[in-house]
């Protein structure tokens, strides 16, 4: 009797050390899914930029977005910092313009062109813009993003010929 009596205790001592540690061990699964929570909402939160406040609040939208790793970089055009024109009729002034801007964004995330990972360029004039485009080499000194070209009828004023957006990865 006195046997049994000591395998119950040490089975049920055994039961209770068994729970005990899958209780820590599930306590601390939540801790750390918990932790990695908050890690995950800190780095996704957006980061706005505006280049150029005023024009940017007057049309409606920011000139790059950066969530996590990624940043999203609305289309530039060639404008001063009132939002005038410039290099009308100009299409190669109006791409170094475009690009000229797009790297102060750039550089405002720690990023440079060999960031960049897709690259969409709108422009009114295709045949013009494939004839002017080879001062993108000397922007993309790595390789090329991916991206589109598309030709289109206007853009948000007409005197503009072309607008280039980005999206980026900054690595860690």
């Amino acid at each position: 009797m006195r046997t049994i009596i000591n395998r119950l205790t040490i089975m049920v001592t055994i039961f209770a050390l068994a729970f005990a540690l899958q209780s820590c061990e599930q306590k601390e699964k939540e801790a750390t899914k918990e932790a990695e929570k908050e890690i995950v909402i800190e780095s996704e939160k957006p980061e706005y930029f505006l280049l150029r406040p005023e024009v940017e609040k007057a049309y409606g939208y920011s000139h790059a977005v950066r969530i996590g790793n990624s940043i999203k970089i609305s289309g530039a055009v060639s404008m001063d910092d009132k939002g005038n024109p410039t290099a009308i009729g100009d299409l190669e002034q109006q791409i170094k313009n475009c690009y000229s801007d797009l790297e102060k964004i750039l550089k405002h995330f720690g990023c440079t062109f060999d960031d960049v990972v897709k690259e969409d360029i709108f422009t009114t004039d295709m045949a013009q813009m494939l004839e002017k485009s080879a001062y993108r080499a000397e922007i993309y000194k790595n390789g090329f993003p991916t991206g589109s070209w598309l030709e289109v009828k206007g853009l948000a004023l007409p005197e503009f010929m072309v607008e280039i957006e980005l999206e980026v990865h900054k690595s860690e």
